[in-house]
C-alpha cells in the first residue's frame, strides 16, 4: 500500500468529518499535555539541581575538612553533606561525574561551606601537599601561642597536640634541637619566629622541625655556636637570656642594655627580677603581686640565676643582643657620678620610661627608685 485509503474508513472517521475533527483535537491536546508535563518536570528538576550546585546566599567562612584514607567519591559526598559543606550528596556525585571525576586524596582541605561545587571540586583536586598556608609568628610568641595560631590558620593542627609534641608538659619533645640540653624536654625558645609557608598536610613534627632548623641557621649566623667564647654562657643559656630580652624590650635600642643588666646581675649573684618571667604559662590577668608571690622556678624575684627554660621564642635582634651586650656606662655618665672606683658603675636596673616603650637605666637602687617614681608620675606605670 503506497498511500492512505480514505475509502476504507467508516464515514464517521473519514478525514474532515465532524467525528474525525474531535478525535484529532483530543489527540493534539493529549500530546501537548504530556509534553508540557515533561517540560515542567524537567525544568523543576534542572532548577533544583542548579540551586544545589550553587546554593543561594554567600558561602560561609572557610573551614577545614578532612578526607580520610578510605574515602571514595560516594563516601566523600556523604561526609561533605554531613559536615555542611554541600547540601546534597547525590548532586555532588552527579556534578563530579559530569566534570570528569575526582581522584580522592586523603588529607586536610580548607574550603568554604555552601560554596559553588566547582570551587569545592577545584580545592579537592589540589593535593594537600601542594596547598600552602602563609603563617606568621611574631617575635616573643610562646609555644602555646604558636600552637593556637597554627590551629586557627590551618585547622588540621590540634593545639593541645602541638603543645605536647613540643615537650611543654614534661614529656620529651618529638624532635630536638642541637642547642637543646639532654635534660630539657621543652622546645620553648628553639622555634624561630618568622613567616612560614606550611603545607596543608604538614604534621606537627614537620612544622616544629622547620622552625628549629631556622633557629639553628640564625644561631650560626649570629655566632650562637661560639656563645661560651663570646659571653661565657652555653648557647641554650644565651637563648634563655634572649627570650627575656624579647619579652622585656620594646625598642631595639634597649636590647643590648637589658642584656648587660642581666649579665651584670648574674655575675653579682643578684636575682634577675625580670617581670616577664612571672607571667610565663600563667594567667595574664592575674595581679602582678600574686604572680610575684608564686613559688615557681620561673620566679626570678625568688630565685637567683636563669629560669630553667626560655620564656618565649626570641628573634634575631634579641639573640644578637644576648651575644653582644652593651658596655657598662663610662665614668663620665651622670649615673656613675657617685662611683669612685673604675668598673664599679654598672647597669643593674631599668624601668619603662615612656609610652613608646623606651627604658631608663640605673646603676644604683636609689637611682632606680627615682626613675620608677618619675614613670608613675608621668602615667607610664
Amino acid at each position: 500500500m503506497t498511500g492512505y485509503d480514505d475509502d476504507r474508513l467508516t464515514p464517521d472517521l473519514r478525514i474532515g468529518s465532524p467525528r474525525w475533527m474531535v478525535v484529532r483535537r483530543s489527540m493534539i491536546i493529549a500530546i501537548c499535555s504530556v509534553t508540557a508535563i515533561g517540560l515542567t518536570w524537567f525544568g523543576v528538576d534542572q532548577l533544583t539541581y542548579l540551586r544545589k550546585v550553587n546554593p543561594p546566599g554567600d558561602p560561609l567562612a572557610a573551614d577545614v575538612f578532612r578526607v580520610t584514607d578510605d574515602s571514595d567519591v560516594a563516601s566523600l559526598a556523604l561526609d561533605l553533606e554531613a559536615a555542611g559543606f554541600i547540601v546534597d550528596a547525590g548532586v555532588f556525585e552527579r556534578y563530579v561525574a559530569e566534570k570528569g571525576g575526582l581522584e580522592v586524596v586523603p588529607g586536610f582541605y580548607t574550603m568554604r561551606p555552601r560554596d559553588h561545587l566547582g570551587n569545592l571540586l577545584r580545592v579537592l583536586r589540589t593535593p594537600p601537599n601542594e596547598t600552602y598556608f602563609k603563617v606568621t609568628f611574631p617575635e616573643g610568641f610562646t609555644v602555646e601561642q604558636i600552637a593556637e595560631r597554627l590551629s586557627d590558620e590551618l585547622g588540621s593542627i590540634d593545639e593541645s597536640a602541638l603543645v605536647a609534641d613540643a615537650g611543654l608538659d614534661a614529656v620529651a619533645s618529638i624532635v630536638r634541637s642541637l642547642y637543646q640540653p639532654d635534660s630539657v624536654t621543652s622546645l620553648e625558645g628553639l622555634l624561630f619566629p618568622d613567616t612560614y609557608l606550611i603545607a596543608g598536610d604538614s604534621t606537627t613534627a614537620q612544622i616544629l622541625r622547620d622552625m628549629i632548623t631556622l633557629t639553628e641557621r640564625v644561631g650560626r649566623q649570629e655566632g650562637l655556636d661560639d656563645a661560651m667564647t663570646l659571653v661565657g654562657r652555653s648557647p641554650y643559656e644565651v637563648l634563655i637570656i634572649a627570650s627575656m630580652i624579647e619579652r622585656e624590650a620594646k625598642l631595639d635600642e634597649d636590647r643590648d642594655k637589658i642584656a648587660r643588666v642581666i649579665y651584670n646581675r648574674l655575675e653579682l649573684g643578684m636575682p634577675l627580677e625580670i617581670d616577664a618571667t612571672l607571667y610565663y604559662r600563667q594567667d595574664s590577668d592575674r595581679p602582678f603581686l600574686e604572680l610575684k608571690a608564686l613559688d615557681t622556678p620561673y620566679n626570678t624575684y625568688l630565685y637567683p640565676g636563669l629560669p630553667p627554660t626560655p620564656i618565649a621564642n626570641p628573634g634575631r635582634e634579641s639573640i644578637a643582643a644576648a651575644l653582644d651586650p652593651a658596655p657598662n656606662p663610662s665614668a663620665g655618665d651622670p649615673i656613675c657620678a657617685e662611683f669612685t672606683e673604675p668598673g664599679q658603675c654598672r647597669y643593674l636596673y631599668y624601668v619603662l620610661a615612656d609610652e613608646d616603650g623606651r627604658h631608663t637605666f640605673a646603676a644604683t637602687l636609689e637611682q632606680h627608685l627615682a626613675n620608677v617614681q618619675r614613670s608613675i608620675e608621668s602615667g607610664v606605670l
